[in-house]
């Protein structure tokens, strides 16, 4: 270890104990956090314009933003008769400019004085009388060294993220640049580089200790580049190390089940189905037997939009786990699917001989007793439940096949506990919410991926339209319309503000209106979060027997049943839902032959200016995107009826720890890499990383040594997740 990387901050002249203290708020407890604290923004004085060239530009019709550096000569707090303006006067050395704010003046008066220097961002305008002035500018105080030495050849200057934390003791970007540089001087050379040489030149990489000295005192914007690529690569290259070392501790080091293919037990099942299984279907089917066979056990996920028929794929790969004498458990993540994936199983292996018996946390005790016994007996073949299956109680005679519904309710600590229920048994784990494909190669990149991208014969695309709420009537009428064809409809309120009472009184109150008023001549039902399992079901079977023509819910994202003649699902407040669950709220209708139809609810104001916006991402700002992310989804919903499609959209509206649950994942967050940027870069990363491990998974040749030392010292918890180390 570098000794002089690992001294405190106190060795550093411009840090006494105090400020060592604030540091230590934020986890900066040595030199190498502290070098590791990388800038957020840069300032590029290499291109700047001048208050002149401004001006022409504005006279020219110039409305973008610009940065300009000037030094305050005056502030002045300016009384008008109806609101008071705070105004700061500025020179760049040849010309004049002004600043002024109309808002949080005393924070503004306080921050501004004469003869300090600021780079100054915002858009230009000019005044009645010519001059050039910006409103509510953003602005970053400079140093001496900043504005003086460097005016003429110019620099790249970096800003960091200030915690309140050093804030409290006065330190501000000028103070914790300067502090940061004395760090880059002493001790950057230090730093040691953990990948080997031909790593470096395969990829045209710069020295670790080059890149963080770019970072920040970059030379020039080349530098500054490379460096900032350098950083991310480092992070993907360990990220995918992990995954890696995971992958290969299933695939390598752990001896599998090799199954056998029983051709009649399956074709039977088969022909039972009473439909025929489409071209991915069997292209799936065949890649999930080929695993079975094989003595290395299975870790395969499968992704397809709902309705695709993945349920069907998994049962025929229980089906052979059960006639190679072993038990076959899945795992559903509500108590509501798994009773229909139960019913479901049981009139499809009619007359098979195979006992399939239901394992949920709202059984009376009895039957869950009489369950138990059946399964540690082996009288049970195929086990269907909630996570209910795999508590201590449940002990299992032989299990050979793990099936998980809907992956990203569970984390990887539990894929490991359901696994050691077994004697490695095979897993599949299932998803309706199609993954982008960088996040597949990162947080599952343990798992062999599988794709029903193939929808049943005969399925049309839902139409999807948005409307505001002054068009409910005649959506009412639609839907009254419909149900004399036969049609039933889905009315879906959202969640309240996270509030299970106010999701409730919404929904009833809705649900007495619609039925008193456009609806009181058919037939309503009502589903809502605070019923029992048990009644959810019966209202959604009644749904399903055509006892109800509409149904209101807030919950019918939980529910798995295939309601054929259902081909309408009116979303109120659609902006409210995130975009996984509108597309799947919307694979619930038109499951039939005919037609579905998809009507999101927004604000009339809204809808009405969404209809005049521009949504492509190349376009718009990060500040623009936060701004207008509920627009996006509901255009984009519109746009797109692909899956696949939409997740790409939610990844940069979302980022990777929301969209799949993957804070669960045993991997650590990226706080560099953006997923839905730098794509080549993760490829890359992912090869470089697979290579190493597939060639030298224990690291015992002396150019993978830099590589263990810094997985064991940065990513020791995430390691117990592969058991190594």
């Amino acid at each position: 270890m570098n000794s002089g990387l690992q001294l405190s901050l106190k060795s550093l002249g411009n840090v006494g104990y105090k400020r060592a203290e604030a540091f230590a708020k934020i986890n900066i407890l040595t030199i190498e956090d502290l070098l590791n604290y990388f800038p957020t923004r840069y300032l590029d004085r290499t291109n700047l314009l001048s208050a002149m060239k401004v001006i022409e530009y504005v006279r020219n019709g110039y409305e973008g933003e610009v940065t300009i550096i000037g030094k305050v000569i005056d502030n002045e707090l300016i009384k008008y008769a109806r609101k008071p303006v705070f105004k700061v006067s500025m020179t760049d050395g040849d010309s004049l400019f002004e600043c002024v704010w109309f808002q949080g003046l005393k924070f503004f008066k306080d921050r501004f004085r004469t003869g300090e220097s600021y780079a100054v961002s915002a858009k230009p305008r000019l005044t009645k009388y010519g001059h050039l002035q910006f409103v509510h500018p953003d602005f970053d105080k400079l140093g001496k060294d900043e504005t003086t030495e460097f005016k003429n050849t110019g620099r790249i200057i970096p800003f960091y993220r200030m915690p309140k934390e050093l804030k409290a003791n006065k330190l501000g970007d000028i103070g914790l640049r300067n502090i940061i540089y004395e760090a880059v001087e002493k001790f950057c050379d230090e730093i040691a580089e953990p990948f080997p040489e031909s790593l470096l030149i395969k990829n045209k990489l710069p020295l670790y200790r080059e890149a963080v000295r770019n970072i920040h005192i970059p030379e020039d914007q080349e530098r500054l580049k490379k460096a900032i690529e350098r950083i991310k690569y480092n992070e993907l290259f360990f990220f995918e190390c992990l995954v890696a070392l995971r992958r290969n501790k299933v695939k390598v080091r752990t001896r599998g089940i090799k199954f056998e293919i029983f051709p009649a037990p399956v074709k039977k099942l088969i022909d039972n189905l009473g439909f025929s299984l489409t071209e991915a279907q069997l292209r799936v089917l065949s890649e999930i037997k080929k695993d079975m066979i094989s003595p290395e056990p299975m870790n395969r996920l499968l992704q397809g939009d709902v309705g695709s028929g993945k349920t069907v794929v998994a049962l025929l790969a229980m089906m052979i786990a059960v006639t190679n004498g072993y038990q076959a458990a899945i795992m559903a993540p509500t108590e509501i699917l798994a009773h229909q994936h139960y019913l479901n199983f049981e009139k499809l292996l009619k007359g098979s001989g195979i006992k399939c018996v239901l394992v949920t946390g709202g059984m009376k005790a009895a039957g869950r007793r009489k369950a138990l016994k059946e399964i540690v007996e082996g009288d049970a073949g195929i086990i269907i439940g909630t996570h209910a299956i795999f508590e201590e109680a449940v002990n299992y005679k032989k299990v050979g096949l793990v099936v998980i519904d809907e992956q990203h309710r569970f984390g990887v600590l539990q894929r490991m506990r359901i696994i050691e229920k077994g004697n490695s048994p095979d897993v599949l784990v299932m998803t309706a919410t199609p993954i982008p494909r960088s996040l597949s190669m990162t947080y599952f990149g343990d798992l062999d991926l599988s794709v029903i991208d193939e929808l049943p014969p005969g399925r049309k695309t839902i139409k999807t339209i948005l409307r505001g709420e002054a068009r409910l009537p005649a959506i009412y009428k639609f839907i009254i319309d419909k149900t004399t064809e036969g049609n039933q409809a889905y009315v879906v309120y959202p969640l309240v503000e996270e509030s299970e009472v106010l999701e409730l009184k919404a929904a009833l109150e809705q649900y007495e209106f619609l039925k008193e008023t456009y609806f009181k001549d058919i037939r309503v039902g009502l589903l809502h979060g605070r019923m029992h399992w048990q009644e959810k079901e019966e209202e959604m079977l009644k749904f399903a027997r055509g006892e109800y023509d509409v149904l209101v819910s807030t919950t019918v994202i939980e529910v798995g049943i295939d309601v054929p003649s259902a081909n309408i699902m009116v979303i109120n407040d659609a902006y409210r839902f995130g975009l996984s669950q509108l597309h799947q709220l919307r694979g619930r209708v038109g499951r039939g032959g005919k037609q579905g139809y998809c009507v999101l609810i927004g604000k009339d104001e809204n809808v009405a200016r969404m209809g005049h916006m521009n949504f492509n991402f190349e376009y718009l700002s990060a500040a623009q995107i936060e701004k207008f992310k509920a627009a996006i989804r509901l255009n984009a919903m519109v746009k797109y009826s692909s899956g696949f499609d939409l997740s790409e959209i939610d990844l940069k509206l979302r980022g990777p720890g929301q969209i799949f649950g993957t804070q669960q994942s045993g991997m650590p967050e990226l706080k560099y890499a953006d997923l839905s940027e730098d794509g080549p870069l993760l490829i890359k990363a992912k090869e470089d990383a697979f290579a190493v491990i597939e060639s030298d998974p224990r690291f015992e040749l002396p150019e993978n040594s830099g590589i263990r030392a810094v997985l064991v010292k940065d990513y020791a918890d995430n390691l117990r997740y592969s058991e190594i180390g």
